[in-house]
C-alpha cells in the first residue's frame, strides 16, 4: 500500500491515520460512557480529585518534617485541610457534585457579569451585541447551575458526553478519509 511511504508530520502515513482512528474510537467510547452513566463518571472524577488532595496533603506533611522549611505550621495546616477535603470528597460524593456545580455556576455568573459590563461599557457599538448576548446566557446558566448544582453537573456531564461522541465520530471519519487519501497518493 502506498500510505506506508507517505509521511504526515514526519510520521508514516499509516501510523497517523491509525492513531486518528484510535483517538476517535476512544473519544466515542468515553462519550458513550459519560452519556449513559454521568453520575458514575462524575463519581470517578470526584474520587480522583479526592485522592489527589489526600496525596497533596501527605506531601505537605512530609515537607513540614524538613527542618529547613520556613513555614512548617502553614504547611501542616494546608496538609490537614487537603487530607480532610479529600476524604470528604471521596466519602460524600453528592456533596462533591454540589461543590463542583457551585464552582461552575459561580464562574459562569462572574463570566456573565464581566461580559455584560464589557458589552454595556465597551467601545464601538457594532461589537456590543455579542458580549451582551453571551453575558445574559452565561448569567442565566450560572444562576440555574447555582440553584440546582447536583442536577446541573449531571446535565453538563451528559452534554459533554454527547459532545465527545460527536468529536469521536468526526475523528473516526477523518481517520478513514486520511487513509483513503494516503492510499491514492
Amino acid at each position: 500500500m502506498a500510505s506506508a511511504n507517505v509521511k504526515v508530520m514526519g510520521l508514516p502515513g499509516k501510523t497517523v491515520w491509525q492513531l486518528q482512528l484510535l483517538v476517535g474510537v476512544i473519544t466515542t467510547a468515553f462519550g458513550i460512557i459519560l452519556t449513559a452513566h454521568p453520575s458514575g463518571a462524575l463519581s470517578v472524577v470526584a474520587i480522583f480529585i479526592g485522592i489527589a488532595l489526600i496525596l497533596g496533603g501527605v506531601a505537605n506533611f512530609v515537607r513540614a518534617l524538613d527542618h529547613e522549611e520556613q513555614h512548617r505550621a502553614w504547611t501542616v495546616t494546608a496538609g490537614i485541610v487537603e487530607v480532610v477535603v479529600g476524604i470528604v470528597m471521596i466519602r460524600h460524593l453528592s456533596l462533591s457534585f454540589a461543590v463542583i456545580g457551585l464552582l461552575i455556576g459561580i464562574s459562569w455568573i462572574v463570566q456573565g457579569i464581566a461580559a455584560l459590563l464589557l458589552g454595556m461599557l465597551g467601545g464601538s457599538r457594532g461589537h456590543r451585541a455579542w458580549p451582551i448576548t453571551f453575558g445574559f446566557i452565561s448569567l442565566a446558566a450560572g444562576i440555574v447551575t447555582v440553584a440546582v448544582p447536583e442536577k446541573s453537573v449531571t446535565a453538563i456531564a451528559t452534554l459533554i458526553g454527547i459532545w465527545f461522541i460527536v468529536l469521536g465520530l468526526i475523528e473516526v471519519i477523518g481517520g478513514f478519509i486520511l487513509r483513503k487519501q494516503l492510499a491514492s497518493s
